[in-house]
Order: structure tokens, then C-alpha cells, then sequence
């Protein structure tokens, strides 16, 4: 009897400038892989004449088989794209200060099976949150920052980024600003969480600013990092009201909260390939 072939799962997201028959085109040669089209979803953006599009597919088509094919239809529409295979763990390198909260929610995600990523490291420029990366069992590399030493610093991260085969880097509420060429070469992989409210209140204590203001509703924003501070295109954003009855202690709780939630989903949806770059904003393709 003979054993049928193991099927596979890929995901296939693209970019190009939007023209007649993409969908056709890449429809058609997934159909000659013969891959099973399980999930597909697109977005052509009207102001900037751009397309994007991810596809998920099952086939029992080897990767180097499918890629070839695929190749011929993106040099035929000069696509951006990528091919990934469906749950493969994204190598995502943690950097915290001293708040534990993001850090923990995303090693917990993780060792619970719910967040597709895997972990080689974690780096803090203070020794605060080893005891948390000792507990998971996560090598702990402390890399201090200063004035004279932050060019030193940025360059023994790059290292250990090369040395780790690293994919994504996640700044789960580390507190320092990264030069600009540090952001260049982490360009598109590289996510941080800030306050909602910033830039309204800038500095320290922000959830405090907010508290004296009689604020409603505070949040996070999970975004890509780039050379403007906590400008970088938005992947995920969430709000929750908050009002008069609240001491600053307790948006400080909350706001936490909703931090480690945005931060964690803005992750999942990197590592499951929906998040697609459009200039200085994204298309997310929950």
C-alpha cells in the first residue's frame, strides 16, 4: 500500500504595484503546485497604487518546488514577497529594562504554545529581570547602556542579532532610544510598545501625567521602530476608559495590562506573516 505524501503548510504574502491579473497569476501557479488555497485574503490601496496579498495554502509540494514557481510569477509582476511555512517558530530576541510585565505575558505565550515565536535570548540593560529569564530558561545577556558606552552596546546587539540567527526583535518596555543606525539595520523587524497618549505626555511618569489631567481613556500602541521616536507604522492599538474614581497607582495597573495584550498580538501577527509594510503605515491582515 502506498503511503500518500505528508502534506505541508505555507503562507505566501506579496506586495506590488496594483495591475491587472496578480490574483489569477499567483492562483494559477499555486493550482499547478498543487496546493489546496485554505485562507486568502488581498488589499490594493487606492492612494498609493499599491497591492498586497497573503495566501495560505496546503500542499504536498516541497518548499524549493513551490518557491521556484512562484518566483517565475514574481519577477513577471515584480513583486515584494516572502514564503514562509505555516507555525514555524519566528527566532525573537526580548529586550526589557526593569518593567517585567510585556516580557512575562510573551514568555508565557510562548511556553504555553499560543504565540508562534521561539526565544534564544533575552537582553536588559539592567540585571532586574534575570531571575524572570532564569525561570524560563531563557539565556540572559546584560548589555548596560551609557552615554559613552551606547554605541559599544548597540554594536555587541547587533552581534548577538547575527550570532542567534535572529528574525525578530522585541522592545518589551526597554528604556532607552535607539540610534539611528541601529534602526536602520533592525528596519521592519523590530516592534515596541508605547502609551496612546504619547505625545500628548512625553517623559516620565506618563500614566501619572494622565491622572492629573482627567483623562478617560488611556492605551498602548504596538509599532515598528524607526529613526523618529514611537512614530514607526502602527500594528496594533488598544483603549480602555478610565475615570475620576481611579488613583494614578491604578492606571498605572491598568495601563500595564493593556500593554502586555498589544504588545503580545502585535508579536503573533508578525510571527504568523500578517502584517504587511505600506510606506509609514501597515496592512494587517487579521
Amino acid at each position: 500500500m502506498t503511503t500518500p505524501a505528508a502534506s505541508h503548510g505555507y503562507v505566501l504574502t506579496l506586495s506590488c504595484a496594483d495591475q491587472p491579473g496578480i490574483v489569477h497569476a499567483v492562483s494559477g501557479a499555486l493550482l499547478e503546485a498543487n496546493c489546496n488555497i485554505t485562507d486568502s485574503q488581498q488589499y490594493g490601496n487606492p492612494v498609493t497604487g499599491t497591492f498586497f496579498m497573503r495566501v495560505a495554502v496546503e500542499t504536498t509540494t516541497a518548499y524549493a518546488q513551490l518557491h521556484d514557481q512562484l518566483a517565475v510569477i514574481a519577477e513577471q509582476f515584480s513583486l515584494t514577497w516572502t514564503l514562509n511555512a505555516t507555525g514555524a517558530p519566528v527566532r525573537t530576541l526580548i529586550m526589557a529594562s526593569k518593567a517585567a510585565h510585556c516580557l512575562n505575558d510573551l514568555l508565557f505565550l510562548q511556553r504555553s504554545g499560543t504565540l508562534p515565536v521561539e526565544i534564544p535570548a533575552i537582553v536588559s540593560n539592567h540585571m532586574d529581570l534575570k531571575p524572570l529569564a532564569d525561570f524560563y530558561g531563557i539565556p540572559f545577556h546584560y548589555i548596560p547602556v551609557t552615554a559613552d558606552t551606547k554605541a559599544e552596546a548597540e554594536a555587541a546587539l547587533l552581534a548577538l542579532v547575527a550570532e542567534l540567527d535572529v528574525e525578530l526583535v522585541v522592545l518589551a518596555r526597554y528604556m532607552q532610544v535607539l540610534s539611528d543606525d541601529l534602526c536602520t539595520a533592525l528596519a521592519g523587524r523590530a516592534i515596541n510598545i508605547h502609551h496612546s497618549f504619547l505625545p500628548s505626555f512625553k517623559g516620565a511618569r506618563p500614566y501619572h501625567q494622565a491622572h492629573a489631567r482627567g483623562v478617560k481613556i488611556i492605551g498602548a500602541t504596538a509599532h515598528y521602530v524607526t529613526a523618529v521616536l514611537d512614530e514607526g507604522p502602527i500594528i496594533e492599538q488598544e483603549v480602555i476608559r478610565v475615570d475620576h474614581g481611579h488613583s494614578a497607582e491604578k492606571f498605572v495597573s491598568m495601563g500595564r495590562a493593556v500593554e502586555a495584550r498589544t504588545l503580545a498580538q502585535a508579536v503573533q501577527w508578525h510571527a504568523e506573516h500578517r502584517v504587511l509594510l505600506d510606506g509609514h503605515r501597515t496592512v494587517v491582515f487579521a
